[in-house]
């Protein structure tokens, strides 16, 4: 997105977000584009604009008398924009009305520039649960044994085990920093900078032992980056994703395979193996275990598989009996 010219009152907005509510900078930009998108459309609506001259708009004079003259069936319209001319999924809608939510209410309790929060009826869109897509236990060994083959397969291996055995996110992964391990423990610092200890067990302390001695000096600034490129800088999760890519190409080919994915693999089989929701809550970093409630899941084959073993399965009535 190209550079855009923000009022003071999206700025002020943004700089609120991540001082003090600790939202990363990444959620930090999403809500940008959303509330860019959203003043660029009432302003065409109003201007009589096309839809498709709408990046060209300005929102830089937007001022909050241009707000208060919002109305709730002004943003159904933006969301039916949305819906119809932007083909955003429900996914996609439900984060601009947390955006919308989140600003409106910022600008009425924070800094009582606004009566009314408009957004509070703003209904969010339903998603449909989705179950969590991860690995097999056998195509988990797979993907792994072919880590072998890589160049750098010491690092790469250290990052899969890493991801397979902490169900760390990629973000988090990339953010380990070389003090961020104390013997066993490793201090992780997840979303909204929050910080939680998991423990390493042995595949993760063999893996950086065997890694370490290979690492790459790092020659970027700050602190010191666990995982380094072969170019001596830290890992973005672009690279770590490309990777995981990479990997699965060569092997399992399996359709869309990120390390979101391997997250979910680890906590899918932490659950199978016992793990306590509670646990796992703290192990993933979840702030709701209504999160970490989606790898409660079992599969469809187990199921079945209970079905057929029930003993009453066995009972078969007799055709000339009758009930």
């Amino acid at each position: 997105m190209a550079q855009v010219k923000l009022p003071k009152i999206i700025k002020d907005f943004l700089i609120y977000l991540t001082t003090i509510t600790g939202k990363s900078q990444r959620t930090r930009k999403e809500y940008e584009y959303d509330l860019i998108l959203t003043f660029r459309f009432l302003k065409a609506v109003q201007e009589d604009i096309p839809n498709n001259e709408i990046h060209t708009i300005d929102i830089s004079d937007m001022t909050i008398d241009f707000i208060k003259e919002i109305s709730l069936e002004d943003l159904y319209l933006f969301m039916e924009y949305c819906e119809v001319q932007r083909n955003n999924s429900p996914a996609a809608r439900a984060r601009k009305v947390a955006t919308l939510k989140s600003f409106f209410k910022y600008l009425k309790g924070k800094r009582r520039l606004i009566d009314d929060n408009i957004a509070e009826e703003l209904e969010s869109p339903k998603i449909g649960k989705r179950k969590p897509v991860y690995l097999n236990m056998e195509e988990a060994k797979t993907f792994i044994i072919s880590i072998e083959d890589r160049q750098y397969s010491k690092r790469d291996y250290c990052m899969m085990m890493f991801f397979l055995n902490l169900g760390i996110r990629v973000s988090e992964l990339c953010s380990i920093n070389i003090n961020s391990i104390q013997g066993r423990q490793l201090t992780v610092i997840g979303k909204g900078n929050k910080e939680r200890t998991v423990y390493l067990n042995d595949t993760c302390m063999t893996a950086l032992e065997h890694y370490l001695p290979e690492r790459k000096v790092f020659k970027g600034e700050g602190e010191e980056p666990l995982f380094v490129s072969q170019k001596g800088t830290r890992f973005t999760r672009q690279t770590v994703a490309k990777i995981v890519k990479q990997i699965n190409k060569q092997t399992l080919q399996k359709e869309k395979l990120t390390p979101h994915k391997l997250r979910h693999t680890s906590a899918t089989m932490m659950y199978k193996a016992g793990a306590d929701i509670r646990s796992l809550q703290h192990i993933l970093g979840h702030s709701s275990v209504a999160t970490t409630q989606i790898y409660t899941h079992i599969e469809d084959e187990q199921i079945q598989d209970v079905m057929q073993k029930n003993p009453f399965n066995n009972i078969i009535m007799s055709t000339n009996e009758s009930i």
